[in-house]
């Protein structure tokens, strides 16, 4: 059956609902937690990271999260955002960027591929975590 009358757009946008995840950008660092299913089981896992990409694409949306695994290796996963596997997600630290990519992360090893913090104040903290929970109720 063909798809009469529908553009790529309105395709993309079949299925988008509201997560109420916490707003959050390139550079931020992230923890994710993912139900993971072995066999008959079903767990929960944690992957903490730093967002080096975004892609806002409708329901095909995807976030990439890299982090530094054992012995040094970099470990990316890329999240697909509207996944029903993906159960919470949590701003641990916000970051200050001035790209939209952070690829140049991959060629650079320990102090230079951190991601410079973001400091507030009080009020601006009280502000943020205000507008996150207005969203949550909306």
């Amino acid at each position: 059956m063909k798809a009469r009358g529908l553009t790529k757009e309105t395709i993309l946008n079949i299925g988008v609902t509201e997560r109420n995840f916490p707003a959050f950008k390139v550079g931020d660092t992230l923890e994710i937690s993912q139900t993971i299913k072995d066999g008959d089981k079903e767990r929960t896992q944690l992957f903490a990271g730093d967002v080096i990409a975004m892609h806002k694409n409708g329901i095909a949306s995807t976030v990439t999260v890299r982090r530094i695994g054992a012995n040094g290796i970099g470990v990316e996963k890329i999240f697909p955002y509207y996944t029903p596997n993906i159960t919470s997600i949590r701003v641990v630290k916000y970051g200050v960027v001035r790209r939209a990519k952070l690829f140049y992360l991959r060629d650079r090893v320990g102090n230079t591929a951190r991601i410079e913090e973001r400091v507030m104040t009080k009020a601006q903290k009280a502000a943020l975590k205000q507008a996150n929970t207005h969203a949550d109720a909306a």
